[in-house]
Order: structure tokens, then sequence, then C-alpha cells
């Protein structure tokens, strides 16, 4: 069953330094209609690479040739007034909660509220490791960090004391546009991610193959937290981008859908996104 009749359209790109430069794509976004672009992250990957990449094959080199989003996502900003901006996603495993939350809050204010933060906690060791993170417990600092960070946004004296999270009364400004700070999004698609989805999120996005039974799924875990799937953004990245696929997607219950794009030159990617805004207009007939 769905639950829109007003589904939203996005692309998300590796925003890399051989690519269509931030700013032209968001600029390109907005002038086609679609409604957001995201940017993943990797703060680097290391050259040993003893954890295998997911994907199976051989690490494309996008993932070690990628912008800050963070910067990244200022420059969209700068030139586009109406898409959202996201993190598709944050390692919020690698990075502090003290000087994310006033990076996110900082994002928020200069986009006017437009941001969106997707969060995981990533699949390479090697990487988290390096920045002193603990890989069995990525997940458990991955929350405490988001709940730190809340109480950053709220608070004219925040403090957090947790078990990987501490610290007394501090006061940090600016505070986001959007009240209690942007919508938070989980990018997992592993069997726990719907309790954490309703524990502390705003919205689920997983990538490519999770359907109907995991609706299912999301929903008990809401219900027991006293939450309704129907409050959730529920965003799917790597959208087929064939009409009958896609139109299955939304009726069950995807809201967003977010297309991929390749890393690379504009004569290569405008094409691509034409293709794209011409499928989301079809779907919105």
């Amino acid at each position: 069953m769905a639950f829109t009749d007003n589904p939203s359209f996005g692309v998300s790109m590796f925003p890399t330094d051989y690519a269509i430069q931030p700013g032209d794509l968001a600029r390109a976004v907005e002038e086609r209609g679609l409604d957001s672009l995201f940017f993943p992250e990797h703060t680097h990957i290391p050259a040993s690479r003893k954890t295998p990449f997911p994907g199976g094959t051989d690490l494309p080199k996008m993932y070690w040739h990628s912008h800050d989003p963070f910067v990244a996502l200022a420059a969209c900003a700068a030139v586009t007034e109406r898409i959202r901006l996201g993190t598709g996603i944050c390692l919020v495993i690698e990075r502090d909660p003290i000087t994310l939350a006033k990076e996110v809050a900082s994002l928020d204010m200069i986009s006017n509220g437009r941001l969106i933060l997707g969060i995981g906690a990533g699949w390479n060791r090697e990487e988290m490791e390096n920045h002193g993170a603990n890989y069995k417990n990525r997940w458990k600092i991955v929350r405490e960090k988001v709940l730190a960070m809340r109480e950053i946004w709220t608070n004219e004296e925040a403090e957090y004391h947790g078990e990987f999270v501490e610290f007394d009364p501090i006061w940090s400004y600016p505070k986001p546009v959007q009240p209690g700070g942007p919508a938070i999004w989980i990018g997992a698609n592993s069997k726990w991610v719907f309790d954490r989805v309703a524990d502390y999120a705003d919205g689920w996005m997983p990538i490519g193959g999770m359907g109907s039974g995991s609706m299912e799924s999301l929903t008990r875990a809401l219900e027991a937290k006293g939450r309704k799937v129907e409050d959730l953004d529920l965003a799917l990245f790597g959208a087929p981008v064939d009409y009958e696929q896609l139109k299955g997607r939304i009726d069950q219950g995807f809201d967003e859908l977010v297309f991929n794009l390749p890393a690379d030159t504009a004569d290569k990617v405008l094409p691509l996104l034409d293709g794209m805004a011409e499928l989301a207009v079809q779907i919105r007939r």
C-alpha cells in the first residue's frame, strides 16, 4: 500500500575531483525540477585494502577521490534556493560530535533549513580505526553521537554523559534553522536497522533491494516505540530508472526516490540527469 501520492525525487553522486563539480551539479538538479541532492563520504581509504569492498568488485577510485561532503554541500547551498541537500551518508563514527554538530548547524543555517543528515557506521574497519574508532561498538557510538548532537542543537547549555561520548555543559552556536536539527536518516540494510531507526532516527534510507516485507518489520519496530511508519521519511537510494519498477517501490511505501549518478564529467552526467528528471515527470502525471 502506498503511503504517499506525492513522492520526491533526487540524485546522489560521489563529488570527486575529476567529476562535474558540486555547484554545477546542484544548479543542474534544481533547474530540472528535481527535489534533492546527496553526497556520500570517505575521509580516505587505507592503502592496505584489508577490508573487502561490499560491492564484490575492485573498489572504485571515487571512494578515495571525494570532496568533504559538508564543504561540497555548502557550495551547493550557495548556488541553489530550493533543493534539499543531504549526506548519503555521513560517517558519524569517524567524526567528533561537537565539531560535527556545529558543521551541521552551520550548513543548515547557510542553506536556510534545507539539510538532511543521512548517517551510517560504514563498512571499512581500517578507515574507522585510523580515526581511533572502535569497530565492534560502532553503532553504539553512532547512537550516542547523534543523541549528543541533538542536545547541542536544542539546548543553550548542552551536556551529554554516555559510555562513549562525554561532555559537561557547553555553549555552541549557531543552532539549526530546522527546529531540533535536520532530519536524521539511517542508511543501512541490516536486520538491526529497524530498531535503530525506531529508536533515534527520522527516516530510513536503504540502498536498493529492501521491499514490502521490510516495511512490515519497520512498522513493528516503530509501534514498539509508540511511533508510526507514516511519520517517517522513507528514502530509497539506488532507485530504479525503470517506470514500472520505480512505481512499484513507491507503492511499497518509499516517498523519497534517489537515483545514483556516476562520478563523471558533465557531458556524461547531464544526459543521465535529463532522463531521471523526465522519469520523475512521468511518475508525477
